[in-house]
């Protein structure tokens, strides 16, 4: 079955969902977010197919979440670094580990704690809002076209 190309839908969450709504894209950047930076050490702890990772490498850099470093030249190697929009999935990374501890853990506990080196502490995600600093809820929030909207751009033109 061939995905649907979200990528030029007016709605950020169908273009996020076009790059990250794919599981071996999310555990890529996972294990980038771990310290992996080289093809074989990505294949053995995802045990994903060298053709599948290869695809899934190629697309991470091209959609600009990695980047290709060579650190060997005969035969060329590389690693894979984040890049600064790779980087910034790592709170999506956390906020679904903390979903899934809540809602998909079994009585044997979490499998991955996420520690914070600045404060010392063992933490979990929490999405607040950017101007209260408040849990989001899904019952509060409303949405509303932005700039980017179709609807606003016709709403601005006929004034």
């Amino acid at each position: 079955m061939s995905r649907t190309d979200t990528s030029s839908w007016p709605c950020t969450m169908a273009r996020s969902a076009h790059v990250l709504g794919d599981s071996w894209n999310l555990l890529i950047i996972r294990q980038a977010c771990l310290g992996t930076r080289r093809f074989e050490d990505f294949r053995i702890a995802l045990g994903i197919g060298r053709n599948i990772l290869t695809t899934h490498l190629n697309r991470l850099v091209d959609d600009g979440l990695l980047h290709r470093i060579p650190y060997q030249e005969r035969p060329v190697r590389h690693e894979y670094r984040l890049t600064e929009k790779g980087r910034e999935v790592y709170p999506i990374l956390a906020a679904m580990a903390a979903w899934g501890d809540k809602w998909l853990t079994g009585p044997e506990g979490t499998p991955l704690v996420l520690h914070h080196a600045s404060c010392g502490h063992d933490m979990r995600a929490q999405v607040v809002c950017s101007q209260c600093n408040q849990p989001i809820d899904v019952r509060e929030i409303k949405a509303k076209p932005g700039p980017g909207h179709p609807s606003y751009k016709r709403r601005a033109k006929n004034g």
